[in-house]
């Protein structure tokens, strides 16, 4: 151990492997997002494209990596005291509503007005208002590490916590209260039935945990190549799984409930594929021309804003294209072609607010 670890943090500032990883996991995500939104439209959209992008790529590479770089972010973070990482948390939850209204609200009133189509983007009697989506959860995951802060527990204790979690939220998978309120209240923890949850606290705050506990050590190694010398056979054993995973009935990534409500072991190949592509994106970042590179670090720097950005303009695109162009049927060129330009524009959108919402420091 002490040939890998320093005792003091060597690894500071922006490392450039958890820059590209982040980059990806956002990403693949815009193309998930993009992907089941043209599925409400005409499509003809391949076998291959939908598991690709939509069970591998969509998901175990985006949603995890996402919220475990964010549990990493805390250790590298000059802002995680707890009380501020708990005011952080409310902020997250509530912009997680607002993701909602883009998701949700506005595309519903759009295609009903423009489209005459008033069920394609359902709203549950306005209940979908509070679907805990993966903003919501980083909220209640924050407020939820800035408490274990402020108690000071080690990161056995953490790792405790976090497992036994993990196991709750496993048990607890596709409970139903038979009642709306309740079920999407409890979905804020648990995979509850009623299709109001997407990202349950239980089933994955091992993430961003596991994250936090990994990242202490990641600060402090000076040999990163030993600490991602097994990075190859990690992800091997990791898409074994995955690939499995979409063909085995009630597997992990079977359909979106299995794989929003994963289990303790899903959750277990996925840590093992974490850092298995943290460790390709190690290899990789130096082969990389530096503009590519420079690439990533933005989309890594803005990806809270793109997220929220690529959820307002993926549907309403989408709409007005189905609204002008009559008959169109979106093919895997089409729609490949559409996400990267929502990432583009998304990107783009989100440096400039980036820059009013950021305060500017006067000079004298």
């Amino acid at each position: 151990m002490k040939e890998i670890f320093s005792k003091n943090k060597v690894n500071i500032g922006r490392q450039t492997e958890l820059d590209i990883a982040k980059a990806l996991s956002i990403i693949f995500m815009i193309f998930l997002h993009a992907l089941m939104v043209v599925s409400v439209f005409n499509n003809e959209i391949s076998i291959p494209y939908q598991l690709i992008i939509g069970n591998i790529l969509g998901k175990p590479y985006a949603a995890p990596i996402f919220m475990f770089c964010m549990g990493v972010g805390v250790v590298y973070s000059r802002h995680s005291q707890a009380d501020v990482m708990i005011k952080r948390g409310v902020k997250l939850f509530l912009l997680g509503i607002l993701v909602n209204v883009f998701e949700f609200f506005i595309p519903c009133y759009l295609s009903g007005i423009l489209l005459h189509r008033w069920d394609i983007f359902p709203t549950a009697g306005g209940l979908l208002l509070f679907c805990v989506d993966i903003l919501a959860f980083a909220g209640l995951s924050f407020i939820l590490m800035g408490i274990l802060k402020k108690f000071n527990l080690s990161n056995k204790a953490w790792l405790i916590i976090a497992a036994i979690l993990s196991i709750l939220g496993t048990l607890l998978r596709f409970t139903d209260f038979h009642n709306d309120i309740i079920n999407l209240f409890a979905g804020n923890f648990i995979g509850s039935a009623g299709g109001f949850t997407a990202f349950p606290l239980f089933n994955w705050f091992i993430f961003p945990a596991m994250g936090y506990i990994w990242g202490q050590y990641f600060i402090r190694c000076k040999d990163k190549n030993k600490f991602f010398k097994y990075w190859p056979i990690l992800l091997l054993i990791s898409i074994v799984y995955f690939v499995a995973s979409t063909q085995i009935p009630d597997a992990f990534l079977i359909d979106n409930h299995h794989y929003y409500f994963m289990t303790t072991p899903d959750a277990i190949m996925c840590l093992i594929n974490i850092h298995g592509c943290i460790g390709l994106c190690y290899i990789i970042k130096d082969k990389l021309p530096e503009k590519i590179t420079k690439i990533f670090t933005i989309l890594s720097t803005h990806i809270t804003i793109i997220y929220v950005i690529q959820w307002l303009i993926i549907p309403i695109i989408m709409i007005l294209i189905e609204y002008y162009i009559k008959g169109i049927v979106f093919t895997d060129l089409t729609l490949f072609t559409y996400s990267i330009i929502i990432i583009i524009i998304s990107t783009i959108i989100s440096i400039y607010i980036k820059k009013i919402i950021t305060p500017k420091h006067k000079t004298k």
